[in-house]
């Protein structure tokens, strides 16, 4: 008698919190290179699927869903979410960069990069405060008081998440080309550009003049 297995399978990010995202990502890099080792946590981390039962699931079913779930990786773009409602409470994100405090700034500032890590929640609580004032387009938050209650932001859905992380992504492009712009037009010493190009460093000289424009 056959059994039937019931996988509910995402259909978009919207489905799966920054908690399962970041407990995905742990398992992808220690199992790196092992295909069949990273649909299993895949199967796991986005379908609450017990693993021990892939080996019962027929080959055209295995194929559908690792196929369903690949459509889901890689988002290539998304837009902000200005608000987000957590537990009732609605938090606007920060609708002025260039006069955000220097209290957020230097938190922000704080982490290495910006990227979807162990500490995005961090500074997605910085980004996103409660909303004190709202008329039509636009909005007042509340200022920041280094609130650390930043857990909250792991059972938000990922499409809040890459939104904000692509907002940084487009910044970070738009500033180094105008970088890239601005070195054609001055003189720099012999090679400078393709030695800054190669090692990396324009890049993260770009994220060091947005900071710099955020301060």
């Amino acid at each position: 008698m056959k059994k039937e297995i019931k996988v509910e399978v995402p259909t978009s990010w919207s489905d799966i919190t920054l908690k399962k995202y970041l407990d995905l990502q742990v398992d992808l890099e220690a199992y790196a290179g092992d295909e069949e080792a990273t649909t299993a946590a895949l199967f796991n981390h986005l379908c609450s699927f017990d693993i021990s039962l892939i080996s019962k699931l027929s080959l055209d079913s295995y194929n559908l869903l690792k196929s369903k779930l690949n459509n889901l990786v890689n988002p290539t773009d998304v837009p902000l979410t200005k608000f987000v409602k957590i537990g009732g409470k609605e938090y606007g994100f920060e609708p002025n960069l260039s006069q955000i405090s220097y209290g957020a700034y230097a938190d922000i500032t704080s982490f290495e990069t910006i990227k979807i890590d162990k500490n995005w929640a961090k500074v997605m609580n910085i980004l996103y405060r409660p909303v004190k004032l709202k008329t039509h387009n636009l909005y007042e938050i509340e200022p920041y008081n280094g609130d650390e209650n930043w857990e909250k932001w792991l059972d938000v859905d990922m499409s809040v998440h890459f939104g904000c992380w692509f907002f940084f992504i487009n910044l970070q492009t738009d500033l180094l080309n105008v970088i890239l712009s601005y070195m054609k037009e001055v003189e720099l010493p012999p090679n400078i550009k393709s030695i800054l190009e190669k090692s990396g460093k324009l890049i993260q000289q770009s994220l060091n003049l947005r900071m710099e424009i955020l301060k």
